[in-house]
């Protein structure tokens, strides 16, 4: 997988920028980005801030450990019910 160039908090202080006032093309030729990737950054991270950032990426984190638990769990249940069904 490529490597980011920038990471999520640069990239809201880019989109920061453009929202305080500079224009966008002055913005990208900047940063060196394509006017596609900023509109694409400002429909993704648009209005959030850094603290807010890091709240996103930790409870992404902590969904993904709990969808783990639910697949193991279920494989568990489904293998119970095979055996008391052999029983029966």
């Amino acid at each position: 997988m490529k490597k980011a160039r920038f990471t999520e908090s640069e990239i809201v202080g880019i989109l920061k920028e453009a929202d305080a006032g500079l224009p966008v093309g002055d913005v990208i030729r900047k940063h060196g980005i394509s006017t596609t990737t900023y509109y694409k950054w400002k429909s993704k991270y648009g209005g959030l801030d850094a603290s807010e950032l890091k709240r996103i990426k930790e409870l992404e984190a902590q969904l993904s450990e709990f969808k783990q638990i639910v697949a193991h769990l279920t494989l568990e249940n489904k293998a119970m019910k095979g055996l008391i069904a052999k029983k029966l």
